[in-house]
């Protein structure tokens, strides 16, 4: 086996570990630890058998049912407790059910698990996009959550947004569902809280309000300070560890136009070997062996698994070296994630650390993953493959560049329109990092080539042209007309052709 890269450990590495956040910061995780009510899971049974047979099913094909673990040690919970269920017709003097379950009881049994996904990119999932509203560009993400007509008049939304503030910008032509705020919060149910989370709220008898839940997001907030719930990637109620090593797991919300981790990997030489040889794979344990358990890298191998003499964790940005979904890339410099912990301490909502990962820097992360790649590669495969990664994410950027400096340009002389999403400059800019600058950067890293040409650099080209172009002649109306009201209103319309 070739030795790649070795990280040094440093006076920084050992401060940021020594002020580490703890379980123990929340005050529901020690009263969840120290509760033994007196209550069986046959009590559970004797109703749910009947009415929840799919439910019970999977429980008793668990290893949690072979350990003992039942409906009682996940659902039963203080009477006082923030997720109780009031209205349950089974309770006991103190104790009552919980619909609604978070990671602090999956805490109870795992706490080193929880601790490492808390310190992780996903924590910051829910957070990240509810606290985008007082962001620089105020409610946009949220109006785009909500399809702009999605929320008018008096809503709060799940977020909290009022619909005047989201009204704002907004062409007068765009009102539907001005009447109906609740189909706004039921509507935004169905996409970004699956997969990103958001604020679970429950109503005074303790049942979840059906706007934020069910759902698997990877960030849902919960009432008792508990970031998730696991079922992202294990799903209830079997919790099966070797189903969530599946690639299918992460590629649930790792897919589609703006991050195609699923295409990329099912096109790369990885993926090819997944797809035609699954009898060389065995994820019933997390023990990565070539030639035993595993046959080439999946998402599991490479960021998760114990390999080569690595750690397993549930840490998913300790071996990234980039950031490569923001509008410019840039190293992974600040640790763990912080976002999760401000909900499990506070229940504050911050946008979080983009630049968590590795605690002892970026290019302990990347020795880190080259030495997953040593598995299977020798050192000057591994070395060459990561310049050509740099390079892709450095041409990138500079790419990023050029658009930044021409938005700057437009704003400050007003020549974005009020509505961006019918800005044909603003939508360029907005698929040149959001989809196609993602997917060049992401087909590079995951050895895709088709995605990192024709679906990226190729299309980032033509972006930052057509963007080009616009800004040319905005200019050339504004020096014409002296204001950026009338350059606006006298411009030709310039669709925008879309690169899917």
């Amino acid at each position: 086996m070739k030795k790649i890269v070795t990280a040094g450990l440093g006076l920084a590495v050992l401060t940021t570990a020594s002020m580490a956040a703890s379980l123990n910061d929340n005050p529901n995780y020690k009263k969840l630890k120290n509760f033994h009510p007196k209550v069986k899971s046959e009590t559970c049974l004797m109703c749910h058998k009947g009415t929840d047979a799919g439910i019970v099913a999977d429980w008793q094909h668990s290893k949690h049912a072979k350990a003992g673990v039942g409906c009682v040690e996940c659902h039963v919970v203080p009477k006082d407790y923030p997720t109780a269920l009031k209205s349950h017709p089974i309770k006991g003097s103190n104790w009552t059910v919980a619909v609604a379950v978070s990671s602090l009881t999956c805490a109870k049994c795992h706490s080193k698990e929880v601790t490492e996904y808390m310190n992780s990119g996903h924590s910051r999932g829910g957070a990240q996009w509810l606290a985008a509203n007082g962001s620089k560009h105020g409610y946009l993400m949220s109006k785009l959550a909500y399809n702009y007509e999605g929320m008018r008049g008096n809503s709060k939304g799940i977020n909290g947004t009022d619909g005047k503030h989201m009204n704002a910008g907004i062409r007068k032509e765009f009102q539907a569902n001005q009447n109906t705020p609740r189909i706004s919060d039921l509507s935004v149910a169905n996409i970004c809280i699956q997969c990103h989370g958001g604020i679970v709220k429950l109503d005074k008898n303790g049942k979840p309000d059906a706007a934020t839940w069910p759902n698997d997001g990877i960030g849902a907030l919960y009432p008792d300070g508990g970031v998730s719930n696991c079922t992202s990637c294990h799903s209830r109620h079997k919790f099966s560890a070797a189903e969530a090593r599946q690639p299918g797991a992460c590629t649930n919300c790792h897919l589609g136009p703006d991050h195609p981790d699923k295409e990329v990997f099912e096109s790369s030489v990885h993926g090819h070997i997944f797809d035609t040889n699954e009898e060389d794979y065995d994820f019933s344990t997390g023990a990565q062996k070539p030639g035993k358990t595993v046959r080439a890298g999946t998402c599991f191998t490479c960021h998760m698994s114990g390999i080569n003499g690595l750690h397993a964790t549930h840490n998913v940005s300790e071996r990234l070296k980039w950031n490569l979904w923001a509008p410019k890339s840039f190293e992974r410099t600040k640790g763990a994630e912080t976002a999760g912990w401000a909900w499990y301490k506070n229940r504050k909502i911050l946008r979080g650390n983009p630049k968590a990962g590795n605690p002892q820097g970026p290019e302990a992360a990347r020795s880190e993953m080259k030495q997953v790649c040593a598995t299977c590669h020798e050192a000057t495969f591994t070395n060459n493959y990561f310049q050509r990664v740099d390079a892709q994410v450095t041409l990138y950027n500079q790419y990023r560049t050029m658009a930044e400096k021409m938005m700057k340009e437009l704003k400050a002389k007003g020549l974005i329109k009020a509505d961006v999403w019918s800005d044909p400059f603003f939508k360029l800019d907005y698929y040149l990092w959001h989809h196609e600058g993602r997917r060049m950067r992401h087909g590079a890293a995951m050895g895709s080539p088709d995605y990192a040409h024709w679906h990226g650099v190729f299309q980032v080209m033509q972006d930052i042209r057509e963007m080009k172009d616009i800004y040319d002649y905005r200019m050339k109306m504004y020096k014409k007309y002296g204001s950026a009201k009338k350059a606006l209103e006298n411009e030709v319309p310039m669709p925008v052709v879309t690169h899917e």
